[in-house]
């Protein structure tokens, strides 16, 4: 990884936390970037460009399937449901995934591409 892609995926990161603090403070957007100091246009700007990552994300394929643990991921609960099923239940800053066995384990490799991105 070169300068560029850490100084990118940096920026990304600094931008998605942009993103959670507004919507943790349940403000507009509007309202936000006027608290925060921020213009509007660098607020969208920077929405487009996350999404834009994470839809690169879900689109990448490997060849090979490996452990995804994106940063920030803090609870995992696996229990055993009540139809006696197995179960996984991921919480990720008030973001819930729920596994069960019959979770297409090609979605979930997408999605949590997809969250490692942000």
């Amino acid at each position: 990884m070169n300068t560029r892609d850490i100084a990118s995926e940096y920026r990304l990161a600094h931008w998605s936390q942009v993103m959670r603090d507004r919507a943790d403070k349940g403000l507009s957007i509007k309202a936000y970037c006027e608290e925060a100091g921020i213009h509007e246009n660098t607020y969208f700007y920077w929405q487009h460009k996350l999404r834009e990552a994470a839809c690169t994300g879900i689109q990448a394929t490997t060849d090979e399937v490996k452990a995804i643990v994106p940063k920030g991921w803090a609870t995992v609960d696996v229990r055993e449901d009540e139809e006696k099923t197995l179960g996984l239940t991921v919480e990720v800053g008030g973001c819930r995934i729920i596994v069960s066995v019959d979770t297409n384990p090609e979605l979930l490799i997408h999605v949590c591409r997809a969250l490692k991105t942000l």
